[in-house]
């Protein structure tokens, strides 16, 4: 079904990691480590998986799912030792700001925890109405609408916006819109492939982009 040519969103849901926060540098100085201790296979080109499924990537590392909330966890306790210095993209407090004064609700749904996330935007949190954190691998399309349902917005005035293609996925089963960033983990060819409502070039595309009240699928 084609969608409506414009959108008036009121619920902009937010990813955390690859999305606000810069956070890919530090993944990747900890991963090595975590995959020694939990037996999983190391990341030897990430490159290949920015065009993956989550489901693949699993597969790739070969990492058993009951593992995963260990992994997690794991990964939790590393970011919360190393939060200060993982900055936010350049623009995001910018954008969170001005989205926040056009009457928008900005929540952020990030598997990190609530902690974790408000050090990683410091001032910035004061912009963000809702959190919902600590969501599983497989668990964002739950937390999804434990917002939409906390802030009374329904589906069809709800945008996801995210890097990974599980963020899509999750969007998907949520009854949600999707967009991308260019700027995250997944490539910008998986993400087309996820069926995003368009797929923002930088950061200070994004207040412009729902100001127009959404589009048809487009790289901005």
């Amino acid at each position: 079904m084609p969608r409506p040519a414009a959108i008036s969103y009121r619920l902009i849901i937010f990813d955390l990691d690859g999305t606000l926060s810069d956070s890919f540098p530090w993944f990747l100085s900890v991963v090595s480590r975590v995959a020694d201790k939990h037996g999983f296979n190391r990341i030897d080109d990430v490159e290949a998986m920015r065009g993956r499924t989550l489901q693949e990537i699993i597969k790739a590392l070969d990492v058993p799912r009951w593992r995963l909330p260990w992994i997690a966890k794991d990964m939790r306790r590393l970011k919360s030792r190393s939060g200060d210095k993982i900055p936010l993209f350049p623009g995001v407090p910018e954008m969170l700001s001005a989205l926040a004064g056009r009457g928008m609700t900005i929540a952020v749904v990030s598997s990190d925890s609530e902690a974790n996330a408000r050090r990683a935007l410091g001032s910035s949190a004061s912009f963000i109405a809702y959190f919902a954190c600590g969501a599983s691998l497989f668990g964002k399309a739950g937390k999804f609408q434990q917002v939409m349902h906390a802030a009374a917005v329904p589906a069809k005035a709800t945008l996801s916006v995210g890097d990974e293609v599980r963020d899509a996925e999750a969007a998907k089963a949520a009854g949600i819109d999707f967009a991308g960033v260019a700027w995250g983990y997944a490539s910008v060819e998986a993400l087309a492939k996820a069926d995003p409502v368009t797929i923002f070039a930088s950061v200070d595309k994004i207040p412009a982009w729902l100001s127009g009240g959404g589009a048809a699928f487009e790289r901005v």
